[in-house]
């Protein structure tokens, strides 16, 4: 058994010319865990799960997958993992269960297409041509083509990109069924109720650096922050600097609104409607919640994670 866990990187560097788009980063990720990678666009996720994927040789540090290297056991990493890209160019005119059938004739061992259809809920669809699926349909069709060799680790890089709410819960329930039977999972994606749903550990990368990592709680603990308010005035944001009111830890400016991430939110409201008050500002919208990992996101990146 190895002494390493699943997914494994140290000191993981690539860089394209003079851009160093994965910057000293490290990843670990525990049998029958799933670990998140989350950024902006442009902050080197992709770039980190093609390295891992074996699709680029990075130009530093050490990589394991399953506790072998490309480089000396490329053909079994391959045998044992699945992968589905960010985007897949599937065969048109191959049906679904076609498809299926030749992704499993690669391996030596997989499972029986049919049960991947009934797995991805495609079966209704075996014998239509993909190009005649919808782009929902043919994502999770790639999916079952990751899942077809009956892979120890599972690559996803943004694998709910383009599905309706009930074709996204379906692949949470893939995913976490998956690692209930012991599997190990690597996601990249945009949605934060996924990474909170799905990932027991999160990093956040910035840049091609690691800027945050924890379990999703630990991350939101760390803004030390109790609440957020979120207020917009009638006449649009004003120039007031805020940042002198009680319990006020930082101030976000967006378009139309700004935001107070605050110690005790109870303190701080009333403090907010005198300044208001005082200077003859109305307000047109006001709401406070508990600090969410959108709001950590933010704050240690300057963007919305769907920011493009």
């Amino acid at each position: 058994m190895s002494d390493y866990p699943p997914i494994y990187a140290r000191h993981l560097v690539k860089r394209y010319g003079d851009l160093v788009a994965v910057n000293d980063i490290e990843l670990k990720a525990p049998a029958g865990s799933c670990l998140g990678l989350l950024g902006p666009n442009g902050a080197g996720k992709t770039t980190t799960i093609e390295v891992l994927e074996g699709l680029l040789v990075p130009d530093a540090g050490e990589l394991r997958v399953l506790g072998l290297t490309w480089n000396d056991n490329g053909r079994e990493i391959r045998e044992r993992i699945g992968v589905q890209l960010q985007e897949t160019r599937l065969p048109d005119k191959l049906s679904p269960f076609e498809t299926l059938r030749l992704f499993r004739s690669f391996y030596k061992q997989g499972h029986d297409p049919d049960e991947i259809l009934d797995t991805v809920g495609l079966t209704e669809k075996r014998n239509v041509r993909s190009v005649n699926l919808s782009g929902g349909q043919r994502q999770r069709l790639a999916l079952g083509c990751a899942l077809v060799s009956r892979p120890e680790v599972l690559f996803l890089d943004e694998p709910t990109t383009g599905l309706d709410p009930q074709g996204r819960r379906r692949v949470w329930e893939i995913v976490e069924a998956f690692q209930e039977q012991g599997g190990t999972v690597l996601l990249t994606t945009h949605y934060m109720d996924e990474a909170e749903r799905l990932a027991d550990d999160l990093v956040i990368l910035d840049h091609g650096k690691v800027i945050a990592s924890g379990s999703p709680r630990e991350i939101i603990r760390s803004l030390g922050a109790e609440g957020i308010i979120s207020f917009a005035l009638a006449d649009g944001v004003d120039s007031l600097d805020y940042s002198t009111l009680p319990g006020v830890l930082s101030v976000r400016h967006d378009t139309d609104r700004v935001e107070l991430t605050v110690r005790e939110s109870h303190e701080t409201v009333p403090a907010l409607l005198d300044l208001l008050r005082a200077r003859d500002l109305q307000l047109a919208q006001l709401n406070t919640h508990p600090p969410t990992l959108e709001d950590v996101f933010v704050s240690l990146t300057g963007r919305y994670l769907r920011d493009e």
